[in-house]
């Protein structure tokens, strides 16, 4: 199965941040990229206008298919912008991607 992803750029964060793996909380404008291979997402966030990416904390998540990993992705954005150490949405956390 072909790999399918998204990125938005631009996604401000919210007061507290995104948590990332490698570096802890990052602040600011990011870009979100969200890459699923057909049975789980990677969801990764690099400062704007940089080469370096960072896993988000949760990350990969298990995903069933191609329309959830879009959800999840624009989950994850959503999540960012609202701030507070952003980490991905668990499934269930999604109730089921909706």
């Amino acid at each position: 199965m072909a790999q399918t992803s998204w990125t938005t750029t631009g996604v401000f964060t919210g007061q507290g941040g995104a948590r990332t793996d490698e570096t802890g909380i990052v602040t600011g404008e990011l870009t979100v990229h969200t890459t699923w291979d057909g049975t789980q997402a990677d969801v990764k966030v690099q400062y704007s206008g940089t080469s370096q990416w960072f896993t988000l904390t949760g990350s990969p998540v298990p995903c069933p298919s191609r329309q959830d990993s879009r959800r999840l992705h624009q989950a994850v954005v959503e999540a960012v912008r609202v701030g507070g150490g952003a980490i991905v949405p668990q499934p269930d956390r999604l109730g089921g991607y909706p």
